[in-house]
């Protein structure tokens, strides 16, 4: 079994950089919706993550189409190298510091800039 978080966002070539040139993940799969991208597919070792916008959504599947702007959901990325990944987030606003949890996970959280709240977490 393969899970693939599906991120609606307003515009996709926003998200682009931070996905792709500070997280480093390669986009796989590009389709365009007129001008813009419509939907894309990112891979970063095991991981699949794709972005769609809510006008390709709608043409798509527009029975899951959500209004513009409703981002509902979180990320939660599980890390082999949690240095690495702070590291990575150098310099981007973070929006949930460092921490250690109860569940035994050290934690640090920012806002994609598709407007997901995502936390890259690593077993302690």
């Amino acid at each position: 079994m393969k899970i693939t978080p599906v991120l609606i966002v307003e515009e996709i070539e926003k998200s682009l950089p931070f996905w792709v040139d500070r997280m480093g993940f390669t986009k796989t799969v590009e389709m365009p919706e007129g001008d813009r991208i419509g939907f894309v597919i990112l891979t970063r070792e095991d991981v699949e993550l794709m972005l769609q916008t809510p006008e390709s959504t709608r043409k798509d599947t527009p029975q899951f189409a959500l209004e513009s702007g409703a981002n509902n959901g979180l990320l939660f990325i599980e890390v082999d190298d949690f240095k690495d990944t702070v590291k990575r987030l150098d310099g981007y606003p973070i929006t949930l510091p460092e921490r250690k949890t109860f569940y035994g996970m050290q934690e640090i959280g920012i806002l994609e800039p598709g407007g997901y709240p995502v936390i890259f977490a690593a077993r302690t």
